[in-house]
C-alpha cells in the first residue's frame, strides 16, 4: 500500500493499481490475490473463512453497541471510534473459551470477567479521555445507574477547552444482549448543565429508571461543552472536546 503524493488525485483502477481515498489521504494498492471463490471453497483457506466469520460477528456486535447508545454517541466520538471499538471487541471475542474456532463471539466473551475488563473504561472520543477531562472522583450506584460528583468545582476540576462557558453532564444505564439486535434498553439521566465558574456544587445524574432486559449492564458518563452567546448555548466545536466513557460493566 502506498500514499499518492501527486497533484492529481485519482480514484479507481488503472492497469493493476487501484487508487482510493481513505482517512489517511489518497492511497494506491496493487490488484491481485486469491480469488473469492477459492477462499470460499478451498480447504486450505479454512482458517481464513473462520477468521472472516468471527470478524463479521465482531463488527455486528460493535454496530449493536453503537446503535444502542447513539443518543449519547452522536456528539462525543472521534472519526476512528468504529475501528477502535472493533479492535477491543476482537479481544473480548477471544475470551470466549467454549465456542469452536470460527464460532467464537462477543456475547460469550463479554460474560467473562476478562471480557468485561477489555471493554471497561472505553473512551469513545480519543481527543477527550474522561480521566483527562474530569479531575474529580465520582460514585456510581449500579442498581439505579445514578452517578454523583460531589462538590465539583468546574473551574478547578474540569479541563475545559477555550471558549467553553458551560458544561452538561449525562449518565446512561444500558442493558444490552449481543445475541439480539433489538435486545437493549438505554435509560438516560436528565442533563445537568452548570456554568464554568469557581462555585462548587454536587452533580447528581439519575436515569429515569433502571435498564430492563437481558445481557450485561453498561454504565456511561458523558461531559459536553457549550458556549453561551446572548443567552443561547451552542455546542462547542461540534462536540470535538466532549467526553464519553463506558465507566462500568456488570
Amino acid at each position: 500500500m502506498a500514499r499518492v503524493k501527486s497533484l492529481i488525485k485519482v480514484e479507481g483502477t488503472l492497469d493493476d493499481i487501484t487508487y482510493y481515498k481513505s482517512q489517511d489521504g489518497f492511497m494506491a494498492r496493487k490488484k491481485g490475490g486469491v480469488s473469492k471463490n477459492r477462499i470460499a471453497k478451498d480447504p486450505a483457506f479454512a482458517r481464513t473463512r473462520e477468521n472472516g466469520t468471527e470478524f463479521g460477528e465482531i463488527t455486528r456486535s460493535g454496530k449493536y453497541l453503537r446503535r444502542a447508545i447513539n443518543g449519547l454517541l452522536a456528539t462525543a466520538k472521534d472519526n476512528r471510534v468504529t475501528s477502535r471499538l472493533t479492535q477491543v471487541l476482537s479481544k473480548v471475542k477471544n475470551e470466549d473459551l467454549t465456542s469452536a474456532r470460527g464460532q467464537r463471539n462477543v456475547a460469550t466473551g463479554i460474560a467473562s470477567a476478562n471480557g468485561k475488563a477489555w471493554l471497561n473504561g472505553f473512551n469513545f472520543n480519543t481527543r477527550a479521555h474522561m480521566d483527562s477531562v474530569l479531575l474529580s472522583n465520582y460514585t456510581l450506584d449500579t442498581a439505579t445507574g445514578e452517578v454523583i460528583i460531589t462538590d465539583l468545582n468546574p473551574d478547578q476540576q474540569i479541563a475545559f477547552p477555550g471558549g467553553a462557558t458551560h458544561i452538561t453532564f449525562t449518565s446512561g444505564f444500558l442493558n444490552l444482549d449481543f445475541t439480539d439486535p433489538d435486545g437493549y434498553d438505554l435509560q438516560l439521566s436528565p442533563e445537568v448543565n452548570v456554568p464554568i465558574t469557581g462555585t462548587a456544587s454536587t452533580v447528581t445524574l439519575t436515569p429515569a429508571a433502571a435498564a430492563s432486559g437481558t445481557g450485561e449492564s453498561y454504565y456511561f458518563l458523558k461531559i459536553a461543552f457549550f458556549q453561551e452567546v446572548n443567552g443561547i448555548q451552542y455546542v462547542l466545536n461540534n462536540g470535538a472536546h466532549n467526553a464519553l466513557q463506558l465507566i462500568e460493566i456488570l
